[in-house]
């Protein structure tokens, strides 16, 4: 076994089995990449720049589009280098560093739409009050707590993910540096990291999800009781966007990390991660822009300034 305190290089398998998919995918990744940066830089001026947009819910949507940005940021580049060319290889600090990133990323996510799901629940359920309830200052704080969540949970998991015994093969079955992965590379006892990684799993996965579904049960029964269509309508609009988004993500989720363990589902598994990793953050901006009046407008006015600083 390699010494696990020493800085040697890992061996990111991904798709190096069918070179010919790999260009494919180089070509498709790089498209999304681009767009995602476009998209989510976008969400965030209009968030910004735009008086009409300085309500709580495009804080947090701003917060989900930096989060975006930087989850793919902290991959995908890596994964266009060996997608490409023959190397393959990320140093043990780079691999330290990608997986002290998805933890801390992943987890801030999983806090960020449950709070997201709450917002929406208020703004359904208390409409009269949700200006008194969902304050600035309230905004802030629960934002605060989902990146210090991510944060805290990337520090306590990290360190004894890295700290186990790695064969000497060193290859890991993945374009990323994963829990699941180092612990399926590893050659020793994993029991302790396997608890830690269900643990975390239920902390930080099946509870925020139930949250989600408590609160969007809460709004079903509040529009279930409306009669008015043109009020059900504006109930819908608020809600959609939100819940198109957090069913993509557990659906990947789920998909990535609660598979059985064979070489198909192995295989299937990394098509998932890679559209978890790649594809949420590019279509997130676009589920929130196309299905959003206000952002369209949004994005209407910000570039009839544009022409207008433009003719002047």
């Amino acid at each position: 076994m390699v010494n696990h305190s020493s800085p040697v290089d890992f061996l990111l398998l991904g798709f190096s089995e069918h070179p010919g998919l790999e260009r494919i995918l180089f070509v498709v990744v790089l498209i999304s990449y681009l767009l995602t940066l476009v998209g989510n830089t976008l969400i965030i001026l209009l968030s910004v720049l735009d008086p009409r947009l300085h309500s709580p819910m495009y804080f947090f949507l701003s917060n989900l589009s930096f989060l975006d940005l930087s989850f793919t940021t902290s991959c995908v580049p890596q994964m266009l280098i060996h997608l490409w060319g023959p190397r393959k290889t990320i140093s043990f600090l780079g691999c330290s560093v990608q997986l002290f990133i998805f933890l801390f990323l992943g987890t801030t996510e999983c806090v960020l739409l449950t709070v997201m799901a709450f917002d929406r629940y208020v703004a359904v359920c208390q409409p009269l009050h949700y200006a008194t309830i969902i304050h600035p200052r309230l905004c802030r704080q629960l934002a605060a707590v989902a990146w210090v969540m991510g944060l805290v949970q990337s520090a306590v998991q990290t360190p004894p993910t890295l700290r186990l015994p790695f064969c000497p093969h060193r290859q890991i079955d993945d374009f990323v540096c994963e829990v699941p992965s180092l612990i399926q590379l590893s050659c020793g006892d994993t029991t302790y990291n396997e608890i830690q990684l269900a643990v975390s799993s239920v902390i930080f996965l099946v509870m925020p999800l139930t949250l989600i579904l408590i609160s969007y049960g809460a709004v079903a029964r509040a529009v279930l009781r409306i009669n008015s269509a043109v009020a059900w309508r504006k109930a819908l609009g608020t809600c959609s966007s939100h819940l198109i988004v957090v069913t993509l993500f557990y659906s990947l989720v789920i998909a990535v990390y609660l598979q059985p363990k064979n070489p198909y589902a192995q295989k299937r598994g990394k098509f998932f991660g890679l559209f978890y990793a790649v594809g949420t953050p590019l279509l997130n901006p676009l589920i929130y822009t196309l299905r959003n009046k206000e952002v369209k407008r949004a994005l209407r006015r910000l570039l009839g300034k544009d022409r207008d600083s433009r003719e002047n």
